[in-house]
């Protein structure tokens, strides 16, 4: 075996040792990926203050500061604002259930006039079975939120844990980094600082492009909702803007719960005609002018490879693998990208390429040796 395998077995051994180690840590991985998040992009800035003459652990331990203080201005600030919202939103919750039961109770009514009563007592047992389903998932999920990630000890670790942590990594970022370059391979060194560059571009203009998709997204239904005279429409905005940062999923969410509160709250036709809108047109101009003039090419993911990347974060990582799925895919095209185009280049793709090298090869060492 050649060393270049040896070298490529190493590799991809490294590799499932990192996946399936963090597979083991998954349950603690929360504040230590939240920390890293915050110390990448908070990273930029603690070296600019650095070059500035302030000492890098000063510094960051200033930009730590400012960020909590902004992250506690906004909480601040918004909270007072849908609390109300919140609460009024929750405790119409079995409200919306009953719209439910009532629309679908309807929806049996009228499919008795034109079907058997045979095959309607059919399809009220399994609506029947597929409501219960969808109640006891919808259970369990907030029991599981409220047992795991809204425990004592993990907000306690996400509370304390991480903005240690993301000081240790603000402090030392550059030493890290050093030490990483160090154990590079020297002959593949220019070729991985290369990528290392593009990934962090990729990276960087995923978590700005999002953000601010995260924050148009939110004004847009907060504002249309609000307009629409749908209650709780500010707190449903914002919840929408938020979990936005799981493609699909914010969208999702919010149209489900905005049908369900017109229904409840105006039941006609119109209203929720209305909020169908409203949705169609921000998913038309998130589809159409947001995504592409925000994030445009900087991802390189079809969308087909973003839901793949959703669910395979989501088996692997739980909540953490879905958060990190979309960039983590980006990443993994930006070198999947040079591994086809490295193949592209070698005599695995086109085997004229190696006899021309071949023969190049010896047409110069005939050069040299008639020179000689």
């Amino acid at each position: 075996m050649s060393a270049r395998a040896y070298r490529l077995l190493f590799w991809l051994g490294l590799l499932l040792i990192v996946i399936v180690a963090l597979g083991l840590v998954q349950a603690i991985l929360m504040p230590f990926a939240t920390g890293f998040a915050i110390a990448y992009i908070l990273a930029p800035g603690v070296t600019s203050l650095e070059r500035r003459g302030v000492r890098r652990s000063l510094a960051s331990l200033f930009v730590l500061a400012l960020f909590v203080f902004a992250l506690a201005l906004i909480l601040v600030i918004l909270v007072p604002l849908i609390q109300g919202q919140i609460v009024q939103l929750i405790t119409r919750a079995p409200n919306l259930v009953r719209a439910l039961q009532d629309q679908l109770g309807q929806l049996i009514l009228i499919l008795q006039e034109h079907l058997p009563a045979e095959d309607v007592s059919k399809l009220r047992d399994l609506l029947n079975a597929k409501l219960a389903e969808a109640l006891t998932w919808l259970a369990g999920l907030v029991q599981g939120m409220i047992t795991s990630s809204l425990a004592i000890l993990n907000i306690l670790s996400l509370v304390v844990v991480t903005p240690i942590v993301t000081f240790f990594l603000l402090r030392d970022w550059e030493k890290m980094v050093g030490e990483i370059d160090c154990y590079l391979p020297r002959q593949s060194l220019e070729t991985v600082r290369g990528q290392a560059r593009l990934v962090s571009d990729t990276l960087v203009g995923y978590i700005h492009g999002q953000a601010l998709i995260c924050l148009i997204l939110a004004v847009y239904y907060g504002v249309a909702l609000t307009l629409a005279g749908l209650q709780s429409s500010i707190a449903l905005g914002l919840l929408i803007g938020v979990l936005a940062i799981i493609p699909i999923l914010g969208v999702t969410t919010g149209f489900i719960l905005a049908i369900g509160l017109a229904a409840s709250q105006f039941g006609t036709s119109s209203a929720i005609l209305t909020v169908i809108g409203i949705f169609a047109l921000g998913q038309l101009a998130e589809a159409n002018i947001l995504t592409p003039k925000l994030l445009g090419d900087r991802i390189h993911l079809h969308p087909v490879w973003v839901i793949f990347a959703l669910f395979a974060g989501g088996t692997l990582y739980g909540f953490v693998g879905v958060l990190v799925a979309v960039p983590a895919a980006a990443v993994i095209g930006v070198l999947a990208r040079f591994a086809l185009s490295s193949y592209r280049r070698s005599g695995l793709y086109d085997a004229r390429q190696s006899e021309n090298e071949s023969v190049s090869d010896s047409e110069s060492v005939a050069n040299l040796t008639r020179i000689g």
